[in-house]
C-alpha cells in the first residue's frame, strides 16, 4: 500500500513539474536589468515587492508569465534578469510592437500596471537590455 501511494505521488509530482516546461512556438523575453537600488533597501526586497505586489497584475493583464532570474555562474554572476513567457509570438504581439514597443493594447495593459510600477519605483530604479526567444 505505502508502495502505491508513493508512486501515485511520484506520478502527479512527474505531471506536475512537465506541465510548466516550454513548448515549441514559446515566445520567451529575456532580461538583463541594471538597478539602482534607493537608500536602504536591499535587492531582496525590491524583487519581494516585484512577485507581490506588480508580477500578479503584469501577468494577467499581459497574459503571460514572469520570472526574476539572479545569475550564478558565468559572466553574469550576480546579475538579475527577467524571463517573460507568452504561449506564441502573436500572443506577445497582441501588446508590443516588433520593435519592442508598446502597441495600443499593450499601453492599455500598462495603463494597469504602471500605477504598481510607480510604487516599486520607491525602492530603486531600473534598466534593462534584452533579447526575445522563439523556442524551437
Amino acid at each position: 500500500m505505502k508502495k502505491l501511494v508513493l508512486l501515485t505521488a511520484l506520478i502527479l509530482m512527474t505531471g506536475f513539474a512537465f506541465g510548466q516546461s516550454l513548448q515549441k512556438g514559446n515566445f520567451v523575453g529575456l532580461h538583463v536589468y541594471t538597478i539602482t537600488l534607493s537608500p536602504g533597501v536591499t535587492m531582496d526586497q525590491l524583487i519581494d515587492s516585484w512577485n507581490k505586489n506588480v508580477n500578479p497584475t503584469y501577468e494577467k493583464v499581459f497574459q503571460c508569465k514572469a520570472y526574476w532570474l539572479k545569475g550564478i555562474r558565468g559572466e553574469c554572476v550576480d546579475c538579475i534578469g527577467g524571463m517573460v513567457i507568452w504561449k506564441s509570438e502573436a500572443d506577445r504581439d497582441k501588446f508590443f510592437n516588433k520593435e519592442g514597443g508598446l502597441n495600443d493594447a499593450g499601453n492599455a495593459a500598462m495603463a494597469k500596471v504602471q500605477p504598481l510600477i510607480d510604487q516599486l519605483n520607491k525602492l530603486g530604479t531600473w534598466t534593462t537590455k534584452y533579447t526575445d526567444w522563439l523556442v524551437q
